[in-house]
């Protein structure tokens, strides 16, 4: 009777612990989910600007490009004295100088400077979309963690707080024999280990927050609770995804502007092996013995005798042959990251499936079973602890899957274009 009368007190010590659902609703106040923060980080983080600028100065470089030269006056003003050494007159007057001129490059030289200036465009554009992708990735990366930290601290806060109580009324009880001693220490054990995995999950929210915040443009102490969700991911066929990867790359996109600009930039080196001509008209005048005036139209140029461009020529065939040989090595590195992220993805996804649904329900309700049960004396403590075990190693599993998951399909959207995850509400 005294017994029973003890496991009676024991349950309901216990079932006064919290619920892993009753955690839960208490974050619904102020949540936020990972596409809002996405959206913040996009409108807010701060090195988006050094991207934009170099868009500005891209476009200030076509702009200079396509800018015909100044043109140049010269002027003289000065004193001349005139005398005959063979004894006739002498005079003193005034000279005066004036010449203008404009320099007209040679044919296609100013296209060419000017292709050169967009595709640098083309690829300050390029670089900005790419940050912005990347950017959202790592921020989307941050915010699923911050979620799955805390559910993982949800989980373990109820486990302990079952250890903890567990042990406090275990701790009132005489103890009698070394059974119940042994049992008393294991649950101690347990509940110490529980209280770690609830910090750490609390530290992995702590570190992750500091530079989600900072990411979207925020204070690095911000508090913000993330609204328990999970990710939907989609099926793709390797080669759907490397035709793709081909033409939305863009690592490769990169490298192919890169390749099109150099073949500009050879061109231009060899059309700078002609000279650029000078034309204006002069005129002069001088006002000494006689008075004497000169106009006329006036042509200069460099005579192309020593330096025929050769060493830029070169320089700039060799620097075409290293693109060509980036962009052919880029394609093969982003075929490779594809089929590597594409079977990351589909493992993953495959071990998700298996573990979603009514899974992570069912190990909850076998833990919280294998509670009432234990204290009623029908369930041993090695299958009450392991059972308790197993249920926080199962939302830690399926929290490091969905991550892994996240980031494949992340990496595969930044290298393909094409989007294979979706946001859910967590069941």
């Amino acid at each position: 009777m005294k017994k029973i009368v003890l496991k009676l007190i024991l349950f309901l010590t216990i079932t006064g612990v919290p619920s892993l659902k009753a955690e839960r609703s208490s974050l619904v106040a102020g949540e936020t989910t990972p596409e809002f923060l996405v959206r913040q980080a996009l409108a807010n983080n701060p090195e988006l600007n050094f991207f934009v600028a170099e868009i500005a100065a891209a476009k200030g470089a076509v702009r200079t490009a396509k800018t015909v030269r100044n043109p140049e006056l010269s002027s003289e003003v000065g004193y001349k004295n005139s005398r005959d050494n063979s004894g006739g007159g002498s005079g003193d007057g005034a000279i005066l100088a004036l010449s203008f001129s404009q320099t007209f490059e040679y044919p296609g030289r100013l296209a060419l400077r000017k292709a050169i200036a967009n595709h640098d465009l083309a690829l300050a554009e390029l670089h900005l979309q790419q940050f912005r992708l990347t950017l959202a990735a790592r921020v989307r990366t941050l915010a699923y963690g911050i979620s799955s930290a805390q559910q993982k601290s949800v989980a373990a806060r109820e486990v302990t707080s079952r250890f903890q109580a567990l042990s406090d009324v275990l701790a009132q009880r005489p103890t009698a024999g070394i059974t119940p001693q042994l049992e008393a220490r294991i649950i101690d054990a347990n509940t110490l280990a529980f209280q770690r995995q609830e910090r750490d999950a609390a530290l992995a929210i702590a570190t992750a927050l500091a530079e989600l915040n900072q990411l979207c443009g925020r204070s690095a102490d911000t508090p913000l609770t993330m609204a328990a969700a999970k990710v939907q991911f989609i099926a793709a066929s390797l080669p759907r995804l490397l035709s793709a990867a081909r033409a939305n790359a863009f690592d490769i996109r990169i490298r192919q502007v890169e390749f099109a600009q150099q073949g500009f930039k050879v061109a231009l080196s060899k059309n700078e092996r002609f000279p650029a001509i000078a034309v204006g008209p002069f005129y002069s005048m001088e006002n000494a013995i006689d008075r004497e005036q000169r106009a006329g139209l006036g042509i200069s140029l460099p005579l192309p005798l020593w330096d025929r461009n050769v060493g830029n020529i070169a320089t700039s065939k060799a620097r075409q042959q290293q693109a060509e040989a980036s962009l052919a090595m880029t394609q093969r590195e982003v075929e490779r990251r594809v089929a590597q992220n594409a079977a990351i993805l589909t493992a993953k996804r495959a071990q998700i499936d298996n573990l979603q649904g009514d899974e992570l329900a069912k190990f909850r309700d076998a833990a919280e079973t294998a509670d009432r049960n234990y204290q009623l004396g029908a369930v041993p403590l090695t299958i009450y602890v392991e059972t308790q075990k197993q249920y926080l190693e199962l939302v830690g599993a399926l929290a490091e899957l969905q991550k892994d998951a996240l980031q494949a399909a992340q990496e595969l959207e930044i290298l393909t274009g094409l989007k294979l995850y979706g946001e859910g509400q967590q069941r």
